[in-house]
């Protein structure tokens, strides 16, 4: 959610022109990461959680693509979302793994469920 927080920042000083484009684009992205993974989580579904994992994963790379075209834009001042994009790659790599651990999760019980102990007749 800090990230959004960011975005929301650094979008503000654009162009008021821009409000109803990258603007919007660079806040929905945004938000979308944080509340897919609240959605998948709130499933209750393993297999949910990972599908959501990968959805909010590719918004988050929505978002970096949309503030690097804001930069090559001239709307961000150099250097200035460089943080933001440092944290886009470190959330990237975090729900990577996130969905990585599910779905091992997933495989490790799915086989668990398929080896039946044999019996002693």
């Amino acid at each position: 959610m800090d990230l959004v927080v960011a975005c929301y920042k650094l979008s503000a000083a654009f162009p008021a022109a821009e409000r109803f484009g990258p603007v919007s684009q660079i806040r929905r992205a945004a938000t979308s990461v944080p509340a897919n993974i609240a959605e998948g989580f709130g499933r209750w579904n393993a297999r949910d959680f990972a599908r959501f994992l990968a959805i909010a994963s590719g918004s988050l790379r929505e978002l970096e693509t949309h503030l690097i075209i804001a930069g090559r834009l001239g709307y961000l001042s150099s250097g200035s979302a460089d943080s933001t994009l440092m944290a886009i790659d470190d959330l990237a790599k975090m729900l990577y793994r996130m969905r990585l651990r599910v779905m091992e999760n997933i495989d490790r019980s799915e086989q668990a469920a398929h080896s039946h102990p044999r019996r002693n007749v």
